[in-house]
C-alpha cells in the first residue's frame, strides 16, 4: 500500500452542497446522471487521499493540472443531488488562503516554492478569464467547525453513527457526525438568525460571515441539500465528545434569546459554544 492511499488527511470539517441534476447544464448534467448510477462512488477519505498523492512529488502540485470529474452523491427526497469535487477550482481558493494567513516567508517557501506559487497564481488568474462566475460546492475548515455554520441546520438534521462495531464486524467503524436540511431550511434559518444579530448588536464578524455564507448558498438550486460534515475531526476528540455534540441546537438557544430580548442569556449561550470549539482549535498546538 503507497503512503499516499494509507495515510489519512483528518481534522477538517466540509460544508456541502448538493444540487438536483436540473441544475446542471448539458454535457455534465449527462456525466452526472451516469456516474450516480455506479454501483460506488468515493467518499470523502478517497478524495483527502488523492489530493494527498498532489504533495508527494517534488515539487509538489498544490492545484490539480485537470479538474476533477468526480462528486459526491446523495438522494434528496427520492431525487438524486450532486456534489462535485471541483477539486482544482478548491485547491486554488485553499492556497489563497494559505498565502493570507501570513505564514513567514522561509515557512512559506520551504512549503511550496515560489517558482510553484507563482504558476499556480498565473493558472488561477487565466482560468478565472474563462469563468468568472465559478463557485467551490464545498467548504473546509481545519481544526474546527466554524459557528456560523451551524445557523444552518437544526438538532432535528442531526445524523450521529456511533464508532463501534455492528453484528458481524470485527473491528470498529469510524464514527459519523453530519447535518443535513433542505436549501429552503438552511436559507430560511440563516435569514432569521442575521434579521435577530441585526436587530440585537452591531454589526460584527458574525454578521459580516452569516452575510458572506447567504450569499453563497445564493448561487445554487432552491431544491438543494445542504450538509455539515465533522468530516476528519471525529479522530480528534473523543467519542463521547461527538454523542454529546449539540452546537446546532446551542445556537439556536442563544438566538431565541437574542430575539427575546435576554442578551445576557445570549452573550452566555454563544460564550460557552465559542469556547467549547477553541478548545478543540487548541488542540492543533498540542504535542
Amino acid at each position: 500500500m503507497s503512503v499516499a492511499s494509507s495515510v489519512l488527511v483528518p481534522y477538517a470539517s466540509y460544508l456541502r452542497v448538493y444540487e438536483p441534476l436540473a441544475a446542471f447544464p448539458e454535457p455534465e448534467r449527462s456525466h452526472w446522471a451516469r456516474y450516480a448510477r455506479r454501483p460506488r462512488t468515493p467518499g470523502a477519505q478517497e478524495e483527502l487521499r488523492r489530493s494527498l498523492a498532489d504533495l508527494l512529488p517534488t515539487p509538489p502540485v498544490p492545484v490539480p493540472v485537470h479538474e476533477s470529474g468526480e462528486a459526491f452523491v446523495a438522494r434528496l427526497d427520492g431525487a438524486v443531488v450532486i456534489c462535485p469535487w471541483r477539486t482544482r477550482l478548491r485547491g486554488w481558493l485553499a492556497l489563497e488562503e494559505l498565502v493570507a494567513e501570513g505564514y513567514p516567508g522561509p515557512v512559506l517557501d520551504a512549503m511550496l516554492p515560489p517558482v510553484v506559487r507563482a504558476q499556480v497564481a498565473a493558472d488561477h488568474e487565466r482560468w478565472l478569464a474563462r469563468n468568472p462566475d465559478a463557485r467551490p460546492w464545498i467548504r473546509t475548515a481545519v481544526w474546527q467547525v466554524p459557528v456560523r455554520w451551524f445557523s444552518l441546520f437544526g438538532d432535528e438534521d442531526r445524523q450521529y453513527e456511533p464508532g463501534v462495531p455492528k453484528e458481524g464486524e470485527e473491528a470498529a467503524r469510524t464514527p459519523v457526525l453530519r447535518y443535513r436540511t433542505t436549501m429552503a431550511q438552511a436559507r430560511r434559518r440563516l435569514a432569521r438568525a442575521l434579521r435577530a444579530l441585526r436587530e440585537s448588536i452591531d454589526e460584527g464578524p458574525m454578521t459580516e460571515g452569516l452575510i458572506e455564507l447567504g450569499r453563497w448558498l445564493e448561487e445554487f438550486h432552491p431544491r438543494a441539500l445542504v450538509e455539515l460534515d465533522f468530516g476528519g475531526l471525529v479522530h480528534a476528540v473523543p467519542e463521547e465528545w461527538l454523542a454529546e455534540e449539540r452546537s446546532a441546537a446551542r445556537l439556536a438557544e442563544g438566538l431565541a434569546a437574542l430575539r427575546a430580548g435576554d442578551g445576557e442569556a445570549a452573550s452566555e449561550a454563544y460564550g460557552r459554544l465559542a469556547e467549547r470549539w477553541r478548545a478543540i482549535r487548541d488542540l492543533r498546538f498540542a504535542n
